[in-house]
């Protein structure tokens, strides 16, 4: 004989069994409720069309059985698998791997899970493969961190259209959401700040080519000491690595007009101030130097590192929080171009040119 289910509410945090001994389902909250199915779907969904009254009554009724919903419930009661995709370059590198962390954290907060695809290389076929991949998943929108312009145009054309997109660093077309930290902006404070300490000109230490955040770094420098009536040095071309800033920072210590360096990002400040102390050129007493991103060890760099921040969990947060705007408004799809400011922080690594 089928034993009947106890009397009283059920402690909270606990779940009360069905008839049958298996945890609650829909289909118990529906009869304690004395409500369709459909109905306890309606309330899970936040539908509008549900009487108050009615939406107590079930969640009353959850409350007591202790119903906790499936993702799988969801999914068909909305048609939505409330998982998310992600699709990332370079994720070792600091800037990327805050973003994920930070979108990671923002889809926990409003019920999706993540996937992630991390891509060693960019070419075309892998990102279409990382595109049919998620499609496949059921992801219910994407979000791209597209360092590369051609990059961020493959995956808007291999993305279902049907399915809403979000590219940080690349702006791509009308139907395309973008999210990035502002690089324009940045180049420009720290270009005027050298120049401002009272250095002739400031030479550039620039990310790869075909990068945008490089790109955008290397036109706003040049621009600024155009409009302080500078001189334009030919920039150094790295590779975001520590290793190239040292490399090509060996060239520059060798020249003694020399007085004030950009990097493009920290690392390769980093490489830089290693091979101006190799070099006996001291800093800031010789060369002033300043980096981008304001990675957590630049304020222990020898001498500490003056910086542009970027705050990257920010980039992440506005990327996932747009993404789920789209998703939960799919016949509003604006072009959105969300910027996010920057700050230059002023440490011991950039100081007045020396008297000569």
């Amino acid at each position: 004989m089928t034993p009947s289910a106890p009397d009283g509410p059920v402690p909270r945090g606990r779940s009360r069994r069905n008839f049958a001994g298996a945890r609650p389902v829909m289909a118990d909250v529906a009869r304690m409720a004395g409500v369709s199915k459909q109905t306890v779907s309606r309330v899970l969904n936040e539908h509008p069309a549900v009487r108050a009254e009615t939406r107590e009554a079930v969640l009353d009724a959850m409350r007591t059985l202790g119903y906790r919903p499936s993702r799988s419930a969801r999914s068909l009661a909305s048609g939505r698998t409330r998982m998310l995709g992600v699709i990332s370059f370079d994720a070792a590198r600091y800037g990327p791997a805050s973003i994920l962390t930070a979108i990671n954290t923002a889809a926990l907060e409003a019920g999706y899970l993540v996937s992630s695809i991390a891509l060693d290389t960019a070419d075309h076929d892998t990102v279409v493969e990382a595109v049919n991949r998620l499609s496949a998943e059921g992801a219910d929108g994407v979000i791209a961190i597209a360092p590369q312009l051609w990059v961020g145009r493959t995956l808007a054309e291999a993305t279902d259209l049907g399915t809403p997109l979000v590219v940080l660093e690349n702006a791509l077309d009308d139907e395309t959401a973008l999210v990035t930290g502002d690089s324009r902006t940045g180049a420009r404070k720290a270009t005027e700040h050298l120049l401002g300490l009272g250095h002739a000109t400031v030479w550039h230490i620039a990310g790869p080519t075909g990068w945008t955040s490089a790109d955008h770094r290397l036109t706003s420098w040049q621009s600024t000491l155009r409009t302080a009536g500078a001189a334009v040095p030919d920039p150094l071309v790295g590779d975001w690595s520590a290793g190239s800033g040292y490399d090509l920072g060996r060239r520059l210590a060798r020249r003694p007009e020399v007085t004030a360096v950009f990097a493009s990002n920290d690392q390769m400040a980093l490489g830089l101030l290693h091979a101006l102390h190799e070099a006996g050129r001291s800093v800031p007493g010789e060369v002033s130097v300043v980096g981008y991103d304001d990675i957590p060890e630049a304020a222990h760099f020898l001498p500490p590192l003056t910086t542009v921040r970027t705050d990257f969990a920010e980039i992440g947060t506005r990327a996932l929080r747009l993404l789920v705007d789209r998703i939960d408004g799919p016949g509003e799809r604006p072009h959105v171009d969300t910027l996010v400011p920057v700050d230059l922080v002023v440490r011991a690594s950039s100081a007045a040119p020396p008297v000569r």
